[in-house]
């Protein structure tokens, strides 16, 4: 069960903490969505079942800060991700703590403009991975860094710009394996 909570101010929000302090445990997934600067951010957590979710809905309105929390049951779910993308051992999921997520990525932005925005502002990266296509109007980005501190880090740069838009940061779920090599196909040469 999900449910969105309105009113997200914070821009490093780990809603495990952020929202159901005592439940913390129960928190399957959040997404926090929204313009970072503006006070109409939300995000959308999910629990591992339907009593957790609703001893957190029934917190109603909370403080945080100085700010009020709504919570909210929620109209959607969120969407998981696809099982094969995720960490299959220990040595992907370490990956993964030093791995951000970015969207919102302008199409005219380089991978080498990615990497340098990122290692300017939060330390030396090790893997990069821009996807796009023609059909969507920006692109994604999965970054690895060396230490997981810049990772931290770079979860800052939200909102920042990035070309000529405001970038989205998120902690990443799933590691930036190595591309395979490709296999050359069989010659045709007929001698």
């Amino acid at each position: 069960m999900s449910l969105n909570c309105e009113n997200v101010l914070h821009r490093k929000c780990n809603c495990h903490v952020l929202i159901f302090r005592g439940q913390a445990n129960q928190v399957v997934d959040c997404r926090v969505c929204g313009d970072p600067h503006s006070r109409l951010r939300f995000a959308f957590v999910e629990f591992a079942d339907e009593y957790s979710a609703k001893a957190a809905l029934s917190l109603g309105r909370m403080n945080f800060g100085f700010t009020q929390l709504k919570v909210l049951p929620s109209k959607t779910a969120i969407l998981p991700v696809n099982p094969t993308f995720l960490p299959r051992s220990e040595d992907e999921r370490e990956m993964c703590a030093r791995t951000v997520y970015c969207t919102n990525i302008d199409k005219k932005v380089t991978q080498a403009d990615v990497k340098n925005f990122f290692e300017t502002r939060c330390g030396e990266v090790s893997r990069l991975r821009l996807l796009g296509d023609q059909v969507h109007s920006t692109r994604i980005a999965f970054v690895e860094f060396v230490n997981a501190e810049s990772a931290i880090l770079a979860l800052d740069r939200c909102g920042d710009t990035l070309g000529s838009q405001p970038i989205r940061v998120s902690p990443s779920k799933t590691p930036v394996r190595p591309r395979a090599p490709r296999t050359s196909s069989p010659s045709l040469d007929k001698s």
